[in-house]
């Protein structure tokens, strides 16, 4: 008899993008708002590898690909550089570094997006996997980042349009990465029932 080794926890890469906030010009708020989220919603044990760096095509790519191929990460969360501006190469370098593209993550973005600003169908976010991790690009806002994960919530707290984390959980199980669940009242992971 077999047994197999169960997997350690999930390791979670994090990604703010930003020229200005690179260099020290003004403080980065991407990651913090990360963070927060993260230690709210995410009931399984995680850890995280935090980087800041600037819009530099190259250095994006080289970034993801060490998060997942040397540090192991089965979730990458960007955030940053994701607009029609020239400097904006963050969905390039995530397209560049992918083994195939999710486009579902992308359009649900926009979608909640959309319920706030027309300038939504600007973003060029995008969801990719690489090996077995899922890269996801998120916008750059503390507030828009918690609308995009957790989704759009009524006054008596029903979701009303679900946010892209809803779907990250089962997608890391179909991919072979750590398990994750989420504490349901911040956003709850759907999982198809079992037959």
């Amino acid at each position: 008899m077999r047994t197999t080794m169960p997997k350690p926890g999930l390791k979670i890469g994090l990604v703010s993008v930003s020229d200005r906030a690179s260099q020290g010009v003004y403080e980065d708020k991407g990651l913090p708002a990360l963070q927060d989220w993260l230690a709210a919603a995410v009931s399984t044990p995680f850890s995280t590898v935090s980087r800041l760096i600037p819009d530099e095509q190259a250095q994006i790519e080289a970034t993801l690909k060490q998060l997942v191929d040397e540090e192991g990460c089965g979730l990458v969360l960007t955030t940053g550089g994701t607009g029609p501006a020239p400097r904006d190469v963050t969905p390039d370098a995530t397209l560049a570094v992918a083994d195939r593209e999710m486009p579902g993550f992308g359009e649900q973005m926009r979608q909640i997006s959309l319920k706030f600003v027309p300038t939504a169908i600007l973003s060029r976010q995008v969801g990719v996997l690489r090996k077995q991790a899922l890269i996801l690009n998120l916008p750059g806002q503390p507030k828009a980042i918690k609308e995009t994960l957790e989704g759009l919530k009524d006054g008596e707290g029903k979701v009303v349009v679900p946010g892209i984390f809803a779907a990250v959980p089962y997608c890391l199980d179909l991919i072979g990465a750590a398990h994750l669940d989420t504490h349901e009242t911040i956003v709850k992971a759907f999982r198809p029932k079992a037959k």
